[in-house]
């Protein structure tokens, strides 16, 4: 048994004149980041890897969930391939984990949340909200033989408030 949780990076600034990859969390996403991790730290069982893209909105929130799950931020593992839109990137990445780890939690960008979820899990969303978090588990023993999952939980910011 596998299960994966993804989360979407919160809410970014574009008051910054700044490349798309180093755009930082604005107010908003500074504010629901933390609620979130705190919610699904208390409700899920602590991640044995947190995989993030390297784009800083997506670094800062992974911080977020590993202070909840008093992760040291060392143990968070940056993967530009991460810095994905489509989905196949993640989609490889987590095909290429390490069959060692059973639970994982994986950070990055819409589209490829939302086709994540949605090609992976037995529920649909429209879109994965910004800060959303959702896990899936699959009946699998290797990672590499990612298919159908079923859809355990899925929160937004917006059901916290």
């Amino acid at each position: 048994m596998k299960t994966v949780y993804l989360v979407r990076h919160a809410k970014s600034s574009w008051e910054f004149d700044v490349i798309d990859h180093e755009r930082p969390l604005n107010e908003r996403g500074l504010k629901e980041a933390p609620i979130v991790a705190a919610h699904i730290a208390e409700k899920m069982d602590k991640p044995e890897l947190l995989l993030s893209s390297d784009a800083l909105r997506a670094k800062t929130t992974a911080l977020f969930f590993a202070q909840a799950y008093n992760i040291p931020e060392k143990d968070i593992v940056l993967d530009h391939t991460l810095y994905d839109f489509a989905g196949q990137d993640l989609v490889k990445v987590i095909q290429a984990c390490d069959n060692a780890i059973s639970c994982l939690m994986v950070f990055g960008h819409n589209n490829a949340m939302t086709n994540f979820v949605n090609a992976y899990g037995d529920k649909q969303i429209d879109n994965v909200a910004t800060a959303a978090f959702t896990a899936i588990a699959f009946d699998i023993d290797k990672w590499s033989d990612l298919s159908l999952g079923q859809t355990l939980y899925t929160i937004s910011p917006k059901e916290l408030r």
